[in-house]
């Protein structure tokens, strides 16, 4: 991965590593990131009791946040299923959780293609206020058709999505859904989504507050540009995210000449093979771009290859 860092901030919120006797400081203004590290781990301690032990804290009730970390050893870490379990059962005493993060494992602790997870359809039935999911990790990931009324932000994070989660997505009731940011990843990784199955969302009938979109980390991203760029969902975007994937001149020049793309508030494409001439056009379009972290092809066998940011 190398391109994380533990957050820092989750959800418009500071985020504190909880330890056993912390005393919580405005939980209402905090997430607390519950990570287990190797040397716990190794000595016999489970994610589990630290979780449990968190929620005896008379302030748990007032949390808004919680990121999850390392949840296992490393040999393996093991599916999240136990995470999904303790979350869904603690329902009852994280009655203010509003922001949710499981898997915030840096490539120095596990490789995102690594991170085995379950399916967190319970997640969202057990936490009818949450407003903020995110997970990383997409091996055995799955969220099924999600129906909720106060979701406002929903990130995948991951080397390679199966279009399972992408077409569940896609027929997901989410009406104040505000911010979806999908890492698509790389098809040696799992990645299997096509531009087919991102029609429903392209279409612009579903999910009508949708003002952030990101399709990242992508192989198809010259496909995605040059079918988004025509598509009813700019009408009412303010960002478009196609950053970490392999954008060529190919897809930069459908942007460009797009209407849609020149009434946005931010491009992002950062991570992306455009030329220098390309990025001064899509400069001058007067929106604000972030064309940082230019790549150049690798070239091999007679071949150039272009590679997401995300894989492995």
């Amino acid at each position: 991965m190398g391109i994380y860092e533990h957050a820092k901030e989750f959800a418009g919120k500071r985020v504190v590593e909880w330890e056993p006797g912390m005393v919580m400081q405005s939980p209402e203004e905090t997430a607390y990131r519950i990570t287990l590290p190797y040397e716990e781990a190794d000595a016999g301690k489970t994610w589990e009791e630290k979780f449990r032990a968190f929620l005896s804290q008379p302030s748990a009730a007032r949390v808004y946040g919680i990121v999850v970390g390392l949840w296992g050893d490393s040999s393996p870490l093991g599916e999240s299923g136990g995470v999904v379990r303790e979350l869904v059962g603690a329902r009852d005493r994280l009655s203010n959780l509003r922001a949710l993060f499981i898997g915030d494992i840096t490539g120095e602790e596990f490789e995102i293609s690594w991170i085995e997870h379950t399916d967190m359809a319970p997640i969202f039935t057990a936490y009818p206020a949450l407003e903020h999911f995110r997970v990383r990790g997409g091996t055995g990931l799955r969220l099924g058709r999600i129906e909720h009324h106060r979701l406002k932000t929903l990130v995948v994070e991951s080397g390679g999505l199966d279009v399972s989660v992408v077409r569940d997505i896609c027929a997901s009731d989410l009406p104040e859904l505000e911010h979806l940011e999908l890492w698509l990843g790389d098809e040696n990784y799992g990645a299997s989504a096509e531009i087919v199955d991102l029609a429903p969302l392209l279409g612009g009938k579903i999910f009508p507050k949708l003002s952030y979109l990101g399709l990242c980390d992508s192989e198809l991203a010259d496909a995605i540009a040059v079918t988004v760029s025509h598509s009813p969902v700019l009408e009412r975007l303010r960002v478009l995210d196609l950053s970490l994937g392999t954008l060529s001149d190919d897809g930069a020049a459908a942007l460009l000449t797009s209407p849609g793309v020149a009434r946005l508030e931010l491009l992002d494409i950062h991570h992306h093979f455009c030329s220098d001439e390309m990025v001064r056009k899509l400069e001058g379009l007067g929106i604000r771009v972030d064309a940082s972290d230019q790549q150049e092809e690798d070239d091999y066998d007679g071949e150039t290859h272009r590679y997401v940011a995300v894989g492995e």
